[in-house]
């Protein structure tokens, strides 16, 4: 097809050419940034922590009156026990953090106890035995902890000096970032106090209290110390089948408030639910960029179809003419195709220019991540696609037009 008569006319028209590939130069600018970041939300909101989450209960204690830690740590093993003997309990523990807790208790690690020794800052958990078997933890290298390594978390209260805690379990991520090139097992590191601690094992992924905002080994950065909380200063996390997680709740709670009248339960919740309100923001996210991307294709369509069906009306008398000397109905569709063609392609042109612009804005300004390439040529073909389908129904006007009411028009 000749393209200098397209080419002339869109000269003629030029404020209206131009509006029409600015607004595709910015949807595609828009679209291409927002599908990149809902491709991340989305990632995100999809995140497996590898724990049975569905599964999982999650109950807080505090106490009504001030007592003393030895007497918290003896309650603390009688609550255990009691929920562990409920039918239905699959396995009970108490935690000092859990998953979309809110809290994030982390410490550095280290293989020198020189001060000025680089540490990596990982987060530090802190149970009673059994966490690694009931959250169904896979330990990569080395062993759980023995019971004679397991000591009560109070014994790090207040002044510790003396207390040794001999073994640490650590995630491959951090056993990759301390020891690149060998085994962790068995090497010692410097956590608390002025005496090392063994690495005994690593987990193949422990994800933070906080799970990261985007998914990788970078959230996986944990330790997992052989210290029992108590119900002072942690939680309590109950696996029961998902099936009866509603009515088991109520059962712990019952089974708990029972061991001890000076005690309330603060929160009962389960750990499918706090996932749900922890990632609320993100899936509002998702939802509303999901709406800018619809609106701005939606309104660069109906721009392209209003231009379409103005320059057909505009043009009725060239398209009269134009039939009158031979052209068929495809060659005039052709024709809106083709200058909606070369529209789209200099918007787009700008647009890719555009997103990548935005993309390091954002990447320096908010810390996300580079846009893909992948993403310019779906974004590309998409404008294509709406654009040819905008004009199509102008189009198919024009080329219906007959030579000789055509060339009565104005």
């Amino acid at each position: 097809m000749d393209l200098m008569p397209i080419l002339s006319t869109l000269r003629r028209h030029k404020t209206a050419a131009a509006l029409i590939v600015l607004e595709i130069a910015l949807t595609c600018t828009i679209v291409c940034n927002a599908l990149h970041l809902i491709s991340q939300r989305v990632a995100v909101l999809n995140n497996d922590l590898g724990i049975p989450e569905s599964e999982l209960l999650v109950v807080d204690l505090r106490g009504l009156t001030k007592v003393d830690s030895t007497d918290t740590d003896a309650g603390t093993q009688r609550d255990l026990a009691a929920l562990r003997a409920l039918p239905g309990v699959r396995t009970a523990m108490i935690v000092n953090q859990v998953p979309y807790g809110g809290n994030n208790n982390s410490s550095g690690v280290s293989l020198s106890q020189d001060e000025q020794a680089q540490r990596i800052e990982a987060s530090q958990y802190e149970s009673s035995e059994g966490m690694i078997k009931g959250l169904d933890l896979k330990l990569v290298e080395g062993r759980d902890f023995e019971p004679q390594e397991m000591l009560n978390g109070s014994a790090f209260q207040g002044n510790s000096e003396g207390v040794n805690m001999p073994a640490v379990i650590i995630t491959r991520t951090l056993a990759k970032r301390l020891f690149p090139n060998e085994s962790a097992v068995g090497k010692q590191v410097f956590v608390f106090g002025d005496k090392p601690q063994t690495v005994v094992g690593v987990l193949e992924r422990l994800s933070p209290p906080s799970p990261a905002r985007f998914t990788g080994d970078d959230g996986n950065v944990s330790m997992l110390l052989p210290l029992r909380p108590s119900y002072a200063g942690g939680s309590y996390v109950i696996r029961v089948e998902s099936s009866q997680r509603e009515a088991m709740l109520q059962k712990v709670v019952a089974t708990l408030e029972q061991q001890d009248a000076n005690r309330v339960v603060i929160r009962q919740r389960l750990l499918s639910d706090m996932r749900e309100e922890y990632y609320k923001q993100d899936r509002m996210m998702v939802w509303l960029l999901g709406g800018v991307c619809l609106a701005l294709l939606v309104v660069t369509a109906l721009g392209i179809v209003g231009l379409a069906s103005f320059w057909v009306q505009q043009r009725t008398r060239m398209i009269g003419t134009r039939r009158a000397l031979g052209a068929t109905r495809g060659q005039i569709l052709r024709y809106f195709q083709a200058e909606n063609f070369l529209l789209s392609s200099a918007g787009i042109v700008l647009g890719v220019v555009g997103a990548l612009g935005l993309s390091a804005v954002l990447m320096r300004n908010a810390e996300i991540a580079g846009l893909p390439w992948s993403y310019l040529p779906v974004g590309a073909l998409t404008l294509y696609l709406l654009g040819q389908l905008a004009v199509l129904a102008p189009a198919r006007r024009a080329a219906a037009l007959p030579p000789v009411a055509a060339l009565r028009g104005n």
